[in-house]
């Protein structure tokens, strides 16, 4: 295993264990991406999709750029979630335009109980992209790992491709929900050692996205998406060589279940921004941190509006107080079409006001 440099900054991992920190960490899901146009020469050189996230060197090089710009308080691995289920067998593919689908969805009965774990060695290229990560960014700030959930990697599974009103995913669920059981235990499985193998590979903090968990009626929630993100936290190291791993889980849409969220086990839970902030530290309390939750189309106000927003969102999550976490981020991914000089403003007003706050 690889020798690391010792972490400079660990504000971010701070935050999500509810220790004191000096001002509010902020990172951004998506921050390596297409609005930055020394993405879109990497990508440009690397191909396809598929080849920028399979390439170590390439993922490395992505994964850097927003660092090399803004000053984040952490690194998300550049990946995709669909890995896990194209190295199950179902031949991921991306159309332009279009987004990810797959060759050979779980259709039928057959297609479910022929369902197999990730084969060995077949996500090594993730685990290298991680180590040398790690490595290159010589303990700047921590990494983050990644993973879908569960369930929304059994949406693109069953639906073949992503969707507006889960027509596919639902019959079975409603219709054969000892089918959606098999795929959604399966997946669990795969997807827990899937960010075991990246914390040992040099993850620092690891992150489920349950992207479309908000897409569940009150109740089949509970029942297929929560269940099992409980059952991947309760597989987790949640320690490496000494050091707390935090994890994190956001599930879009999903601010009605906040408290059943922050009660499964992670370290902090992200919001979209469809969530009060102040409400949602009172429900939660001293047991999670939390992340989030500006919403992204801010990011194409003027500058000084992103700088009165971002203040909302700090002062609606209020001062700091021992045994509480805040980390900043947005509500989703950041869009393609955000001016990085916005995203600049955004980090800027979030270091500085919130330090201010701590001052007061």
């Amino acid at each position: 295993m690889p020798q690391f440099a010792p972490l400079q900054n660990d504000t971010f991992l701070r935050a999500l264990l509810r220790q004191p920190t000096d001002y509010t960490p902020v990172w951004l899901m998506r921050q390596a991406g297409r609005y930055l146009p020394e993405y879109r020469d990497t990508r440009a050189r690397a191909g396809s999709f598929m080849g920028l996230a399979t390439n170590a060197d390439y993922a490395t090089e992505v994964t850097l750029q927003p660092l090399a710009r803004f000053p984040l308080d952490a690194a998300i691995l550049f990946s995709d979630i669909l890995t896990v289920p194209d190295a199950m067998g179902l031949g991921l593919y991306f159309v332009e335009g279009e987004g990810p689908k797959f060759q050979r969805p779980l259709k039928t009965e057959q297609d479910v109980l022929a369902l197999r774990l990730p084969e060995p060695g077949s996500l090594d290229y993730v685990f290298k992209a991680v180590t040398q990560i790690r490595s290159e960014l010589n303990g700047r700030v921590p990494l983050i790992g990644f993973s879908g959930s569960p369930w929304t990697l059994a949406c693109y599974m069953v639906e073949g491709q992503g969707s507006r009103e889960f027509h596919t995913i639902k019959k079975m669920l409603y219709g054969r929900p000892d089918l959606m059981h098999h795929i959604l235990a399966l997946n669990a499985r795969a997807v827990a050692e899937y960010l075991n193998a990246q914390i040992d590979a040099g993850a620092q903090a690891v992150m489920i996205f349950d992207s479309w968990g908000g897409a569940l009626a009150d109740g089949a929630y509970q029942q297929f998406s929560l269940n099992y993100m409980e059952q991947v936290l309760s597989q987790l190291k949640r320690e490496k060589d000494g050091v707390r791993i935090p994890a994190i889980v956001f599930t879009k849409g999903g601010g009605q279940w906040l408290e059943q969220i922050a009660a499964i086990g992670a370290d902090a839970v992200g919001l979209d921004w469809t969530v009060n902030l102040t409400r949602a530290r009172a429900l939660v309390g001293h047991r999670v941190g939390l992340q989030g939750n500006l919403d992204p189309a801010i990011l194409f106000a003027s500058p000084d509006q992103i700088r009165a927003e971002v203040a909302k969102v700090l002062d609606a999550y209020g001062a700091p107080a021992a045994g509480h976490g805040h980390v900043f981020n947005l509500g989703h991914g950041i869009s393609q079409f955000t001016p990085p000089e916005h995203v600049a403003a955004m980090v800027e007003a979030v270091h500085a006001h919130s330090r201010a706050q701590r001052a007061a």
